[in-house]
């Protein structure tokens, strides 16, 4: 080995060691934040990152080793460096583009396992190599560091010490520092940056500063100037705000009409305030049917699990104006836009928590509890259970009602809405549910006592607006009632993720099923004319 000064110093191989294992875990942090507004933050989107990132690093370890028995040059392992923080600086300049232009190719050749399959792929493209870099960092140090067989167990100890503590660091600083304060993106520069400095650093002070440094430096600035942006969505020039949470993607959305907010740039609406205060057209206004069972001219208390920015909250008060209304929200964020850009009613108390941890603690009881407490397009395993439904009851008044949002049409043998029915039908003697039309999502009512379309059908006491009355018509009519078919899901056992993941193939097949007639016509070309590009 050739010996170099600034190696004989163990505490700077001790702090490559460390900040290699910050930097592991910042990207593998990051990359989930980077992912989550294209394909959500599933646990299966988590495995994906997770499962790629060890296959790089496992692959990094052994040909590390190799490479240090058979050529152990310390500069080979400090290029290495280098050019992994060049490769993590690019990510945010250039992993979005990576991402939508892997996903347009895959959308006309996968049929099933979509977002899987786009997930994988953009994890290898983007994540794998820098990564399996990053893991040739540890057996390579371990040459370096051994000077005899007497202390070796002592010095891999510390060198392992010091990845598993620069671990530890860079799984806390990026989610509840860095992402919250400045992004993911600027997340990614700053980490790659500090590994940037720890290569330059050994080939300044050996003054063998060539090629390699002026040219990595030359692409880390610019990575650097043009990577700093947290634009998910760079396509749209009408946002309000576009920004991230410790939960969320956020993006606020101009429209002529209405204003909305999503978290996840390819799929959905989370909440919408529709400038001239009518019905939205969209699920909330089917849910208003939950109070319209209820009401009979009192005060109701009206509990919201997954409160957004407040549409059904506001559509509770200005239709049923004497109710007590509450919300749980666990992004404080997300809470915060209501006011800003939604006009959440100042008396709509929101409280900063997770929907079911919430519930357990409170001893309320309400005359209706909305469930609608996705995380981007997935539902919490923890409120899709039949132990969560329980606790839904148990927190109803003796003629309450309970109404959940499903986001998406789905039936058949094994559908995550068959899944959901028949467990809440194992908790209420009544369920009910109706598909909102022009829309993917179905509303499920539950209550005890009598049948929901029947108490909908008996309402004597409604608003005096024809427009929501003739909705409630059009509610009742479509009621239909479920009976349990045996599909449990529990505390122990909601595999809600597979199910999702699923249904939400089944709806982007149905969405590109027009553009791939068209491209198997006519080609690329037949697509770019049909968007209107010459």
């Amino acid at each position: 080995m050739k010996e170099r000064s600034i190696l004989k110093n163990k505490i700077y191989l001790y702090l490559t060691e460390f900040f290699a294992g910050v930097s592991v875990m910042a990207v593998e942090l990051g990359a989930s934040r980077l992912l989550a507004p294209y394909f959500s933050s599933s646990q299966i989107v988590w495995t994906i990152i997770i499962g790629t990132i060890m296959i790089a690093m496992a692959l990094g370890n052994l040909y590390g080793g190799k490479s240090a028995d058979k050529n152990p040059d310390p500069d080979v392992l400090y290029r290495r460096i280098l050019v992994a923080a060049v490769w993590i600086a690019a990510i945010p300049a250039v992993g979005k583009y990576i991402i939508l232009g892997i996903s347009g190719l895959l959308i006309f050749t996968i049929n099933t396992n979509f977002l899987i399959v786009a997930a994988f792929v953009s994890c290898m493209v983007l994540f794998v190599f820098p990564l399996f870099l990053l893991g040739t960092v540890t057996p390579s140090l371990v040459k370096y560091t051994v000077d005899s067989l007497d202390e070796s167990g002592k010095t891999v100890g510390t060198m392992n010490a010091c990845n598993t503590i620069g671990s530890i660091l860079g799984t806390f600083l990026p989610t509840f520092v860095t992402i919250p304060a400045v992004g993911t993106s600027v997340t990614f520069l700053l980490f790659s940056g500090i590994l940037f400095l720890i290569g330059l650093i050994y080939f300044i002070s050996g003054r063998r500063f060539g090629k390699t440094c002026i040219i990595t430096i030359v692409l880390f600035v610019l990575f650097s100037i043009f990577g700093r942006t947290d634009s998910f969505a760079f396509w749209e020039d009408d946002l309000l705000y576009e920004s991230e949470s410790v939960y969320n993607y956020l993006q606020v959305k101009d429209e002529e009409d209405r204003t909305i907010l999503a978290t996840n740039v390819l799929f959905g609406v989370q909440s919408v305030r529709m400038k001239n205060d009518d019905l939205t057209g969209m699920y909330y206004d089917y849910a208003l049917a939950a109070p319209a069972m209820v009401y009979r001219g009192e005060a109701m208390d009206i509990l919201i699990l997954g409160n957004g920015t407040g549409t059904y909250a506001s559509q509770c008060l200005k239709y049923f104006p004497d109710s007590r209304v509450e919300g749980v929200e666990i992004d404080r964020k997300i809470t915060d836009l209501a006011g800003e850009y939604f006009a959440m009613p100042e008396s709509v108390r929101v409280t900063e928590y997770d929907g079911r941890a919430w519930l357990q603690a409170a001893e309320g009881l309400y005359d209706v509890i909305l469930v609608d407490a996705y995380q981007d397009i997935t539902i919490p395993f923890q409120m899709s259970s039949r132990e969560f439904f329980s606790l839904v009851r148990e927190h109803l008044k003796e003629d309450g009602v309970m109404v959940v949002n499903m986001n998406m049409h789905s039936d058949g043998e094994g559908s995550i809405n068959q899944y959901l029915t028949d467990t809440i039908c194992t908790v209420f003697d009544f369920v009910s549910a109706v598909d909102v039309r022009g829309n993917t999502n179905r509303e499920l009512f539950a209550c005890s006592g009598r049948d929901p379309a029947e108490r909908l059908a008996s309402a004597s006491v409604l608003p005096e607006d024809p427009a929501f009355r003739a909705l409630m018509d059009t509610v009742c009519g479509s009621l239909a009632a479920c009976e349990g078919q045996g599909h449990i899901l529990t505390d122990d056992k909601a595999p809600v993720e597979v199910l999702g993941m699923r249904m939400i193939d089944g709806l982007i097949a149905d969405e590109v099923r027009y553009y791939k007639a068209i491209y198997e016509r006519d080609g690329l070309q037949g697509i770019l004319e049909d968007f209107g590009v010459n």
